[in-house]
């Protein structure tokens, strides 16, 4: 199908994730506070999304603490600047197994909880948007499987909707899309569905640009749709996103460097992808246009 580029681009900014760059970058935040502050930064720059997960304020290890998703909702909220709020539902769904020739047991870092519970802090914070990874997948490490079964999706979709948080469906592979069209099809979420194109991340979808086009030609027309790569990739792929049709996310979570040899803030790598964005003679809309676009709800918690 012809591609056409986008003209108004929302920028989405992924925080701080899961990942274990705590100690990485001195950038990675940490605590609800650093979090929000990075986040309320980022929107300065021009993100209209931010994209928050907790961590461990003490060691900055990935947390599922509703107390943690509460103070970084309300302190976003609190801000002097806008910003729509993307919270993860991606958590509690890691199984590492114990091995090639024992795999029963789990071991050590298996975070395997019930649906209800993945969702519980979307319940608590009401978030305009979540995001629903739309498929069980191998993560580079040997024997991690990021666990969403279809039973779980369906739940959790389900959940989602019915709390009035707008699921961003992950799609980490085309599988993953074609599973989002079955959830569409079946009421599970509602359509016009929003999308992240996530490329690069093994073992997923690579992030060459042929794999890329396949899995833009495997969103609907009708969908609204982001993408991202990781480490010196982010940056081609803002371009890449926006002459496509799409819209992009940057930010910690992805990659940590703005040049060789440094370390970038969140704010940064917005700052640098509102400057290919425009430089392509694109718009950077704001949150208002992104909540008109998607048909989003400003709420405070229940």
């Amino acid at each position: 199908m012809p591609l056409e580029m986008n003209r108004e681009v929302f920028v989405t900014c992924a925080v701080t994730g899961s990942g274990a760059t705590q100690d990485r970058s001195p950038h990675v935040p940490r605590s609800p506070k650093e979090i929000a502050e990075s986040a309320i930064a980022a929107a300065r720059a021009g993100a209209a999304i931010v994209h928050c997960h907790v961590r461990d304020p003490e060691t900055g290890a990935p947390s599922r603490r509703l107390d943690l998703y509460r103070e970084v909702t309300e302190r976003i909220r609190d801000a002097e600047i806008d910003m729509v709020l993307n919270l993860t539902a991606g958590m509690g769904g890691d199984l590492v197994l114990g091995g090639t020739e024992t795999p029963l047991p789990p071991g050590a870092g298996t975070d395997l909880i019930g649906t209800e519970d993945r969702v519980a802090h979307l319940a608590e914070c009401l978030p305009e948007i979540a995001t629903l990874d739309c498929g069980t997948m191998n993560f580079a490490e040997a024997d991690y499987v990021m666990t969403n079964t279809p039973g779980m999706l369906r739940t959790m979709g389900a959940a989602m909707t019915e709390m009035g948080v707008r699921p961003e469906i992950e799609a980490f592979d085309t599988g993953h899309l074609w599973f989002a069209k079955q959830l569409v099809a079946e009421g599970v979420l509602d359509a016009p569905a929003l999308v992240q194109l996530c490329m690069g991340v093994p073992w997923g979808a690579p992030d060459d640009l042929n794999t890329f086009l396949a899995m833009r030609n495997a969103v609907p027309e009708d969908w609204t749709w982001s993408a991202f790569s990781l480490g010196r990739h982010q940056m081609p792929y803002v371009t890449a996103a926006v002459l496509a049709g799409g819209n992009v996310r940057v930010g910690l979570e992805d990659n940590l460097m703005l040049g060789r040899g440094q370390l970038a803030t969140n704010a940064q790598l917005v700052e640098r992808a509102v400057t290919l964005i425009e430089g392509m003679g694109a718009t950077v809309i704001g949150p208002e246009a992104v909540r008109a676009k998607l048909g989003l709800t400003k709420r405070a918690p229940a």
